[in-house]
C-alpha cells in the first residue's frame, strides 16, 4: 500500500489553521478576562470604558479566525438533504463546485481588501496619509477607535489577514478535492 505525498499547500493550510486556532483560543481567554475586568471595575465604581471596546475587537478577531478555520476544516453549517440524495459522481461535482465557489469568494474578498487598504496608492504618496486621503477620499488610515485611540486600520487588519488565510485554505481544499477520487466532504 502506497501513501500519496501530502501537497505543500495542504501542509501550509493545516499549519496556518493551527496558528489561527491558537490565536483564537488566546483571544477567547482575553475576551473572558476583559469581561471579568469590566465587571470588577464597574462594581468598584471605577469603570474602564476602553475595556468594552477592546473586548468587542477581540471577539471580532476571534470570529474571523474561527471562520477561516471553518473553511480549512470544511466544517461550516450546511443543509445536505439534496446533495446526500445525489449519485456519487454528481455529489463529487457539487462538492468541487462548492470548493470552487469558496475559493472564488476568498479571492474576491482579498481583492476587496487590497482595494480598501490601497497600499500602492499610499506608497505613491510616500505614506503621507493626508495626501492619500486628499486624493482618494479613503479615510481608512485616519479613523481612530472610540476609546482606545488606535487607528482603526489596525483593528480592521483582521479582514485582509482572514481573506489571505481563507484563500490558502480554500485553494488547498479545492486541489485536494481535485486529487481525490472520492467526493470532498461538504460538512
Amino acid at each position: 500500500m502506497t501513501t500519496r505525498p501530502v501537497p505543500v499547500l495542504s501542509t501550509l493550510s493545516r499549519r496556518l489553521a493551527g496558528i489561527e486556532a491558537a490565536a483564537a483560543g488566546l483571544l477567547a481567554a482575553a475576551v473572558a478576562g476583559l469581561i471579568l475586568l469590566n465587571v470588577a471595575t464597574r462594581t468598584a465604581g471605577a469603570a474602564l470604558f476602553w475595556v468594552d471596546e477592546l473586548a468587542i475587537y477581540a471577539m471580532v478577531w476571534m470570529a474571523f479566525l474561527g471562520m477561516s478555520i471553518t473553511i480549512q476544516r470544511r466544517s461550516g453549517v450546511s443543509v445536505t438533504i439534496l446533495t446526500d440524495a445525489l449519485p456519487p459522481r454528481l455529489h463529487r461535482s457539487v462538492a468541487l463546485l462548492i470548493d470552487a465557489i469558496i475559493f472564488a469568494f476568498s479571492l474576491f474578498l482579498l481583492w476587496l481588501c487590497w482595494r480598501w487598504y490601497d497600499p500602492v496608492t499610499l506608497a505613491s504618496f510616500s505614506y503621507s496619509v493626508d495626501a492619500f486621503v486628499g486624493e482618494t477620499f479613503n479615510f481608512i488610515y485616519r479613523e481612530p477607535t472610540q476609546t482606545i485611540g488606535v487607528a482603526k486600520y489596525w483593528i480592521w487588519l483582521i479582514v485582509p489577514l482572514t481573506a489571505a488565510a481563507m484563500t490558502v485554505h480554500a485553494l488547498a481544499n479545492l486541489l485536494e478535492a481535485l486529487r481525490s477520487p472520492q467526493a470532498a466532504p461538504m460538512s
